[in-house]
């Protein structure tokens, strides 16, 4: 995850800011375990540090570790990320890493990361949020234990099926895109929407 921040504002009004995003954003995040990089000013250890309790305070993301361009910290996070990957995958599943062919299923206790595709015929549930860092286009069921405010959202969408609790829509075999670029999937008026991920979402990780 990539925040941009404001390089021209006091460090405190920095924070704030920070702190009010993230409360903001808390469900489309939901819980989950993100590398962080910051940019666009420089920070002192003890700013990188208040930066990461508050986002940490403010919802529910645990931080891994930082990235930099410092090439000895950018090699300990990610033998941070893999370990943690490899922890999670084999504990609670909240992170997949690797594409979803036809006729594969996956399943989470929780809210579940994909760094990856999930490929026609494909099929994940979850009972919390489906995060997809790559393309959707196999079906997906997210808050599969009644949770109405769970969200789907992938890099690019062009899904068989949606369905979030006990609220689902079709979209038809031939693979049409929803939009162009991430998109998010959401209950309102009890219906499933689907909207580009702009300002009112991407926010979070633009504080300039």
């Amino acid at each position: 995850m990539s925040v941009y921040l404001d390089p021209e504002c006091t460090f405190d009004e920095l924070l704030s800011e920070v702190e009010n995003k993230f409360k903001e954003s808390a469900r489309f995040w939901g819980n989950v375990q993100l590398a962080l990089l910051l940019e666009g000013r420089e920070l002192t250890a003890k700013e990188e540090f208040d930066i990461v309790n508050t986002i940490t305070d403010n919802s529910g993301i645990e931080i891994l570790c930082l990235i930099d361009q410092n090439t000895e910290r950018i090699q300990r996070c990610e033998r941070a990320l893999n370990q943690k990957l490899m922890e999670m995958s084999s504990q609670t599943g909240q992170f997949f890493k690797g594409d979803l062919r036809r006729g594969e299923t996956l399943e989470s206790e929780t809210s579940i990361v994909i760094i990856g595709d999930v490929g026609h015929g494909a099929r994940v549930t979850a009972k919390g949020n489906i995060i997809i860092l790559g393309e959707l286009r196999g079906s997906v069921h997210a808050g599969v234990s009644g949770n109405h405010e769970s969200v789907v959202s992938a890099m690019e969408m062009a899904p068989l099926q949606i369905k979030i609790a006990d609220l689902g829509k079709h979209y038809g075999d031939k693979g049409r895109r929803l939009g162009k670029g991430p998109m998010v999937a959401y209950v309102e008026d009890c219906c499933i929407c689907t909207k580009q991920m702009k300002k009112n979402i991407l926010s979070v990780l633009n504080f300039n």
